[in-house]
């Protein structure tokens, strides 16, 4: 009587031919894999490359003033929603409210409303700054990120300032031009020396 093995062995054609076609498969996909990083990090470094640090110092000083605008802007709207509010309220002149003059509490309801609104402007100015400039945005993040590096890097310690030694703009916020980043440096190292030579 033949005894006849059904379970596949390496020297059945069949079993190779899956072999050979799973390993194949499974070297194409980390191949695929490792080439779509290497595109993706050529994309990011090609894009980064593209935008210049005058066009990107150009698309802040935009944004900053679209941010500035927009907050000019929900300020005002803030001020007039509360004023319609406080406008319709009956208001005894002659009642004090929580202890202040009804006016008073009126005037300070307004400015509080505007300040709010002022607070809120950046939100929707960088909403606006994303949709006017969307083809340009992934450029501009790169370059935001590695001058916010810059910046940390070489900012001072904000422990050692002084009335006659302010920290200079911790945050880089005001610079918005190579002239003046190359200012702030000499200001930082101002700042350094001048801590060193008082401590």
């Amino acid at each position: 009587m033949l005894f006849v093995s059904t379970r596949p062995t390496l020297f059945n054609p069949f079993f190779r031919s899956i072999l050979n076609h799973t390993s194949l498969a499974s070297r194409n996909f980390s191949t695929s894999v490792i080439r779509s990083n290497n595109d993706k990090k050529s994309n990011d470094e090609a894009s980064l490359s593209n935008l210049t640090w005058d066009g990107f110092f150009k698309l802040r000083r935009l944004q900053r003033k679209i941010n500035v605008g927009s907050s000019v802007f929900t300020a005002f709207l803030g001020c007039n929603i509360s004023w319609v509010y406080l406008s319709n309220m009956q208001i005894d002149p002659t009642q004090m409210i929580m202890g202040f003059d009804p006016l008073v509490v009126v005037s300070a309801g307004l400015v509080a409303s505007g300040a709010l609104g002022y607070l809120f402007g950046p939100l929707f100015g960088s909403q606006i700054f994303k949709l006017w400039k969307s083809k340009s945005l992934n450029q501009f993040n790169l370059k935001n990120r590695e001058f916010l590096e810059h910046i940390k890097t070489n900012r001072v310690d904000a422990s050692s300032q002084s009335f006659s030694n302010p920290v200079p703009d911790y945050y880089g916020e005001k610079i918005g031009s190579i002239k003046q980043y190359r200012q702030w440096l000499r200001d930082c190292h101002s700042y350094a020396r001048k801590a060193k030579e008082f401590l």
